[in-house]
């Protein structure tokens, strides 16, 4: 087990531009583009990658990386079998917070907010442009489920890879969640861990910008 003492040691000081209100987007959709065209342009790996956070009806918790695979004002959209755990915890509970981290930017996103289910012509466009191994994967694999060998999970891959062509349809369980934001921060390192952190955060359907203490 790693000595806790090497944990305690770990710095790396931030020396990052600041955020300013007055540079900031009305709208955390807007800033939010601006912030990942920075990402894209500054070519880290896994762009799109986030922490999502769901909790069950008794509100414990569980948090798993995904990706997001579509963006805009109605929120972020990731794609997910519709009886894994974090769907089964979403039905129960159906508010979710996401974070992305961008270490090299020095940069993180948190949202939080209400979960809505992807409807079914959104989830058949996204399953259409999966490669078509990961298409037969969604059909051999319940996922979260428990109990199944991985010989098994490879003797099924095979039969749906041999049953489908070309074209390989949706699982019925297989669909997305969309995170549709009440509060977004944007989080950004600063020395001597005297970060910036703004947040955007929903009155009556207005959107206010605040400024939190690091």
């Amino acid at each position: 087990m790693t000595d806790s003492r090497i944990a305690a040691v770990l710095r790396t000081e931030y020396e990052s531009a600041g955020l300013d209100e007055a540079d900031m987007a009305p709208d955390p959709f807007s800033q939010f583009d601006v912030w990942f065209q920075g990402v894209l342009d500054a070519g880290l790996d896994e762009p799109n990658a986030f922490v999502l956070a769901t909790a069950d009806a008794d509100g414990r918790p569980s948090a798993r990386a995904v990706l997001m695979k579509t963006f805009s004002a109605n929120g972020i959209g990731f794609h997910t079998g519709m009886g894994s755990r974090k769907s089964r915890e979403i039905v129960s509970n159906p508010y979710g917070a996401a974070t992305f981290v961008w270490l090299p930017l020095h940069r993180q996103v948190r949202l939080e907010g209400r979960m809505v289910q992807v409807d079914g012509a959104d989830a058949d466009a996204y399953f259409a442009t999966r490669p078509r191994g990961a298409r037969i994967a969604a059909h051999a694999s319940d996922q979260s489920q428990v109990g199944v060998s991985r010989q098994e999970l490879e003797e099924r891959f095979k039969e749906f890879d041999a049953r489908f062509g070309e074209e390989v349809p949706r699982p019925e369980n297989w669909g997305g969640w969309r995170l549709v934001p009440e509060v977004v921060e944007f989080w950004q390192g600063r020395p001597n861990r005297f970060h910036d952190r703004l947040r955007y955060r929903l009155e009556d359907g207005v959107w206010i910008i605040e400024r939190l203490a690091p």
